[in-house]
């Protein structure tokens, strides 16, 4: 059976184009009542290059059927969270699903493709990468809260990275944000256990073949359609009881059964099980090792 979203709202960061992009087409197609999307300029763009990267978006996903409200908004900044939560529910009667995607990618930070070398990093362009990957989804999450608390149900998704690739040399300061906003997870999805809202990590299952890491379209790596599936699952009731979890994109297997689909995606989180009771009773599986 499809899974659908009917009666829901979507608000998804860094959506003008890339993973965003597709997760929002997918949720439209899978009936979403409306979505706010959001872009922002990194140091390397201007302006109008978002903007109309916006629009663009926005005419794509109204294909779907789905109402689309754009904003742009730097999620680096508390400020800009609010006002992208703001003009959400000034367009929609709720906020049931948020989906943490904006992202700097170590590009902001090298002063060259290849500089692995600490000491060579722009400091400003580390401190923009902190501040979207890790101070972003935060940020949105605080002004989201006190709406997404009054639903039965919630769902917050962080979009994360290959575990492997989070503490390689060439990915920091990039890798290092994804590990930490893992940790972030567990603590939000613990904190949040008694509440309707879960919080779970997606990661696309290695590089993607969009502009995120150069600035330009790689030509290889994962088709940026292969989240689809899984995003739309995590974001439907079919995700009841899932929560502190980590999934994997790119090993949805169409044959199968929703769920069963799902858990052949997920992934025991990345930190060791706590020796303190926890609430997050499918976050690890053992049996994964």
């Amino acid at each position: 059976m499809a899974l659908r979203l009917h009666d829901k709202y979507a608000l998804i960061t860094g959506a003008g184009r890339g993973l965003g992009l597709e997760m929002a087409i997918a949720m439209g197609e899978a009936g979403l009542a409306g979505i706010t999307i959001t872009a922002a300029p990194g140091s390397d763009e201007t302006s109008t290059q978002i903007d109309n990267e916006l629009q663009e978006a926005v005419s794509i996903i109204e294909k779907t059927g789905t109402k689309v409200t754009a904003i742009v908004s730097d999620v680096g900044r508390s400020d800009d969270c609010k006002n992208a939560v703001d003009s959400h529910m000034q367009s929609f009667p709720s906020l049931d699903i948020l989906i943490n995607n904006a992202g700097k990618a170590g590009r902001y930070a090298h002063r060259g493709e290849t500089d692995n070398d600490i000491s060579g990093h722009d400091p400003a362009g580390i401190a923009e990468i902190i501040e979207t990957n890790l101070c972003g989804p935060y940020f949105m999450l605080h002004h989201a809260l006190p709406y997404m608390r009054k639903l039965t149900k919630a769902r917050v998704i962080n979009i994360s990275k290959r575990t492997e690739s989070m503490h390689r040399k060439a990915w920091s300061p990039y890798g290092p944000t994804k590990a930490a906003l893992e940790a972030a997870t567990i603590a939000w999805a613990e904190s949040l256990s008694e509440t309707g809202v879960t919080v779970n990590t997606l990661s696309p299952g290695g590089a993607v073949n969009t502009k995120f890491g150069t600035g330009k379209i790689s030509g290889h790596g994962i088709d940026p359609r292969t989240i689809r599936p899984m995003t739309v699952w995590l974001a439907s009731d079919a995700s009841d009881g899932f929560n502190g979890c980590r999934f994997v994109a790119d090993r949805w297997d169409p044959a199968l059964s929703s769920l069963d689909a799902a858990l052949g995606c997920q992934e025991s989180q990345i930190f060791p099980r706590p020796e303190r009771d926890t609430p997050l009773k499918r976050a690890w599986m053992d049996d994964l090792g």
